[in-house]
């Protein structure tokens, strides 16, 4: 994967709102491969996103907190979410939140200025 898409998903996650969680599937599509969503999760554990990445805000595509593992302790995840505001629960699967309450449902207007922003960044 190349370093353009791995900037793209710094910008994408910097977007998510406080309280809000996006899935890795939601950002590889904001990003243009929507294919992508391993990535998305190598790039946020590997730190390739850059810096102050709201990782924490970032479920699967069940809402389950899956790469809590790779936080500094294996509840930082679900702890950052709570303080935000965002309910989280154990479920079978793990650590869980309810993507219909707390799901980012980004608009066309903000995929828009996205992809400004990265067409801007590029020429930096």
């Amino acid at each position: 994967m190349d370093r353009e898409f791995y900037r793209r998903v710094g910008i994408v996650c910097r977007h998510i709102p406080e309280g809000r969680v996006a899935t890795y599937g939601q950002i590889a599509l904001l990003c243009g491969r929507p294919k992508h969503s391993r990535q998305v999760g190598y790039g946020l554990k590997m730190g390739l996103a850059g810096e102050h990445v709201p990782a924490h805000r970032v479920v699967n595509s069940r809402g389950v907190l899956s790469g809590a593992a790779y936080f500094e302790t294996f509840d930082l995840q679900k702890m950052l979410l709570q303080e935000e505001g965002v309910e989280v629960e154990w479920t079978p699967s793990g650590w869980s939140v309810d993507l219909k309450r707390y799901g980012w449902r980004n608009t066309m207007e903000e995929a828009q200025m996205l992809l400004e922003e990265f067409e801007r960044t590029l020429r930096e």
